[in-house]
């Protein structure tokens, strides 16, 4: 069994300095064969932040596997973004923008989703997905196999499509067949499911694990939280903890286990499967917006 600890969202600059501390106390504890740090670790994108970031990532258990979030591009300052990018991010937290792991189970890899524009908005391009495909490509068919995104290709059928990752569909029409868990955060609100509920692909059984804000103020409903996955060659448990402010910790607050299916894709020669996806009407309420029309970030 392996064990990750999924953290996200942490947004440094506007975090409660109450949770960081007992946050990395109970990473520790937990003991995991690997860390996933899903993005945002900053909120404005400026120096001072990032190095709150950098010092708070240095305190985690090793080894990691770290992807950036849109909020790790400067957020305010238009021109900053376009000319500094993910410069500062490079700089402070990890040059890597394409991360891999790889165990005697199981290999993990990180994909780069944040763009300069739009603010909020992330996306996979063709190069990534090729990418994906060659470093899946002749590896052991027994490996579980992990995506970490900071933007979701999937969600519960509450959240309208446009708050997935761009070209989402596409991308699971590649390669949904050849990866069995997908993680991601952004929504800061913790959730998992099958992706084949939204996507209808053969043999598609992918699992889908958001994870809500490990430090930030802005919260969504639910307390700051991470995820503690357990994995096995037949399933996977997704394991919720959650700030307690009343007893100053992180506690289990749910747990969920779904089976994984080891089906893998068809051979080279083979066209992809093509993705049809489920468009759910649009929401009366609104579970589907993380961030407020008029928030700046």
């Amino acid at each position: 069994m392996k064990r990750i600890a999924h953290l996200s969202d942490f947004h440094f600059g506007r975090v409660d300095s109450r949770v960081v501390a007992p946050l990395v106390n109970a990473v520790w504890e937990i003991r995991p064969d690997l860390v996933v740090l899903s993005g945002d670790f900053v909120q404005r994108g400026v120096p001072a932040e990032f190095e709150q970031a950098r010092d708070f990532i240095a305190q985690l258990p090793e080894p990691r596997l770290i992807v950036p979030g849109n909020h790790d591009l400067p957020y305010s300052n238009l021109w900053s973004r376009f000319t500094i990018g993910l410069r500062w991010y490079q700089q402070y937290i990890t040059s890597d923008l394409e991360p891999f792991y790889q165990d005697d189970e199981m290999v993990a890899l990180g994909i780069n989703t944040a763009r300069k524009w739009p603010v909020r908005g992330g996306r996979i391009n063709e190069l990534q997905m090729h990418h994906v495909e060659q470093r899946l490509a002749g590896l052991n068919p027994n490996f579980v196999r992990v995506l970490v995104t900071h933007h979701p290709f999937s969600l519960s059928e509450s959240y309208h499509r446009r708050e997935l990752v761009g070209r989402a569909r596409v991308a699971m029409g590649r390669f949904a067949q050849s990866i069995d868990i997908l993680l991601a955060g952004h929504m800061h609100v913790g959730h998992a499911g099958r992706t084949a509920v939204r996507y209808q692909i053969p043999g598609n059984a992918a699992i889908f694990v958001q994870a809500g804000t490990a430090t930030s103020t802005r919260e969504r409903g639910e307390p700051n939280s991470f995820n503690l996955l357990r994995i096995t060659r037949d399933s996977v448990e997704v394991e919720r903890h959650h700030w307690s402010t009343a007893a100053e910790e992180f506690r289990c607050a749910s747990c969920e286990c779904f089976p994984l299916d080891r089906t893998r894709p068809p051979k080279p020669q083979d066209p992809p499967e093509q993705a049809v996806e489920v468009v759910y009407p649009e929401p009366t309420s609104s579970p589907s917006s993380p961030y407020p029309a008029a928030d700046p970030g």
